[in-house]
């Protein structure tokens, strides 16, 4: 039989124990309501948008299929992969309306290279071809259980404040071209890239904004720039490799700084060519040669057209609404409403 003081001794270690106990019930218990709240997350009925009007078919180039959708889902689908979730909202806004705007004008002018993958196809999901777009459980492996309803309801809400707006000039939509960062001083007129000069696509000033893509370096050896631009530097004596000019040359700059034209190894180039072969992240770039090579360092990320997403995010930051965004970047632009 135990004592008195035995039981008294072991009831005051319970008591001891008793937080510790409480600490594993109540981890317990967040798990479980965790595990309910993982499944509830991994679900779009939270967050559901309202009634679609206009269907489109979307090629989705990743698993080469054919999607249908509603206009507002699709556009969904866009901001999540075109803009951070963590922009302004006002940015994420102005971001909604242009690929809106960009996806209407698809459907009323198809993209023949659209219909290449697919005749029923309206937009591809490859950015190379049309906009970037991901489906929901593409959103979930970007951003993680943890962030996925949060992000998703931000960007929902952008859609859902915008629903049915898009840009025009002179009463017809616009091509809204966008780009990541414009490198923080000015974008570029639409001519000076694509040859063809859009009334609303003019060159204006930009927030000054610093974001990753600033001063990105890259190196090319002799043989990697003659293997993608057809050149023979490597072949070029020492006498020759000092002097620069025999190497890469500016010809031409735009007014906001960006190369036009270049020279590499006696060939002519312009800005947007060399941009394309060496894959550089933007035609705003300086170069110095290297021993063995070159090394080009770049500003900014995109073809410099257009809305600026960076500059957006910052024009957001300091109060501006998405309509000022808006027609901040596309000159002359009014908002409609399509029905």
């Amino acid at each position: 039989m135990m004592s008195l003081r035995f039981l008294i001794k072991r009831q005051r270690n319970y008591k001891k124990l008793f937080p510790f106990f409480l600490c594993v019930l109540l981890v317990a218990g967040v798990l479980m309501l965790i595990g309910k709240v993982g499944v509830f997350f991994s679900g779009d009925s939270e967050i559901k948008l309202k009634e679609d009007t206009v269907r489109v078919k979307v090629w989705h180039h990743e698993t080469q299929t054919l999607l249908e959708m509603g206009l507002e889902q699709y556009v969904t689908g866009v901001v999540a992969a075109e803009m951070p979730a963590s922009f302004a909202l006002e940015a994420l806004k102005a971001q909604a309306v242009a690929a809106r705007t960009y996806a209407v004008k698809r459907l009323l002018v198809p993209d023949p290279r659209v219909k290449n993958f697919n005749k029923e196809a309206d937009l591809s999901s490859d950015p190379a071809v049309n906009q970037a777009w991901i489906s929901t459980a593409e959103m979930m492996k970007r951003w993680g259980k943890w962030n996925y309803s949060a992000n998703k309801k931000k960007i929902v809400q952008a859609v859902e404040e915008t629903r049915g707006k898009v840009l025009i000039y002179k009463g017809q939509l616009i091509d809204p071209a966008y780009h990541a960062s414009c490198g923080g001083k000015g974008t570029e007129n639409s001519g000076q890239v694509w040859k063809f000069d859009l009334p609303y696509l003019k060159q204006v000033s930009c927030t000054g904004h610093a974001d990753r893509h600033q001063a990105e370096a890259l190196f090319f050896s002799f043989k990697k720039l003659d293997t993608l631009l057809g050149t023979t530097l490597h072949s070029l004596p020492a006498s020759k490799i000092a002097q620069e000019r025999a190497i890469l040359s500016i010809a031409e700059k735009s007014s906001s700084g960006r190369v036009c034209a270049a020279t590499v190894g006696g060939k002519n180039f312009s800005g947007a060519e060399l941009r394309t072969k060496l894959e550089l992240p933007s035609t705003r770039f300086t170069w110095q040669i290297k021993e063995g090579g070159v090394q080009i360092e770049t500003n900014g990320y995109g073809h410099g057209v257009g809305m600026c997403q960076y500059g957006a995010a910052d024009l957001a930051q300091q109060g501006k609404t998405y309509q000022e965004i808006l027609k901040h970047y596309y000159t002359g632009v009014k908002m409609a409403n399509i029905k």
